[in-house]
């Protein structure tokens, strides 16, 4: 009887390495570049977005209302760090995580609702309300649906358009227990902070816009994700002997 030797021992990495369809779990290590770089990386984004979450901490428009934006800002950092070891994002996540929360560091240092930037679009649209608090709810959905989606394959096992309805269908779901909580906490904390902190400016859609917003953009990124995949299969199919350069799945 032949003896088969060793087993192969089963990992994680090594089970979304097998197949074309699970690469969306692609790293910066499995692409050709080494663990150190992807843990540099890492640790450059978050020490920019540190140096400039410190910068913006630095006399805000309302410090109560920053306090209050920043409550979540800070548990998600700090998940991010303490589980970078067990799971570690891809670069590309990391890259989209670090813009959105630079975003909503700047929101939090002016309030939404008095963002200079947004003043500018108001005029140049001719809009009734200063827009960077839509604007970055968009973000929301366009910048975190893509680590999410990693998050929901490469823990889930999720594959093919179930990844893409569920990350969609998390995103709107999340902006909508956000729209919850964040009407729970300015009537806790700070009831007469209420309007500043939610950034309605006196629209009494303001909820339902911004979670529109986020399933928007959280939209674009998954057909955008989804076209990309079709196109480096197809070019995987066309020359299956050849190295294609990856994309994330």
């Amino acid at each position: 009887m032949r003896s088969e030797g060793p087993r192969p021992h089963w990992s994680l990495k090594r089970r979304f390495q097998s197949s074309p369809e699970d690469k969306l779990g692609e790293t910066i290590p499995q692409r050709g570049t080494t663990e150190v770089a992807h843990r540099r990386t890492a640790t450059g984004l978050l020490l920019g977005y540190g140096i400039i979450w410190i910068w913006l901490a630095i006399n805000p428009v309302s410090r109560q209302d920053w306090l209050l934006e920043n409550l979540l800002a800070v548990a998600l950092v700090t998940v991010l760090v303490l589980t970078y070891r067990r799971f570690a994002f891809s670069a590309t996540s990391y890259w989209l995580m670090a813009v959105f929360m630079v975003l909503h560091a700047i929101g939090a240092h002016y309030t939404y609702a008095e963002v200079p930037f947004g003043f500018w679009l108001k005029d140049m649209g001719g809009l009734s309300r200063n827009p960077f608090d839509r604007l970055v709810h968009f973000a929301y959905g366009l910048l975190l649906v893509y680590p999410l989606r990693e998050l929901l394959v490469r823990l889930a096992g999720l594959r093919g358009g179930w990844s893409y309805v569920m990350s969609v269908s998390s995103i709107l779901a999340q902006s909508a227990f956000f729209e919850v909580i964040e009407a729970i906490v300015a009537m806790i904390v700070s009831p007469e902070l209420g309007s500043l902190y939610l950034g309605t400016q006196g629209d009494e859609w303001d909820a339902q816009k911004d979670m529109a917003a986020a399933f928007g953009g959280a939209m674009v990124t998954m057909w955008m994700t989804a076209a990309l995949c079709t196109r480096h299969h197809a070019l995987e199919q066309q020359a299956p002997h050849r190295s294609v350069p990856g994309v994330v799945h």
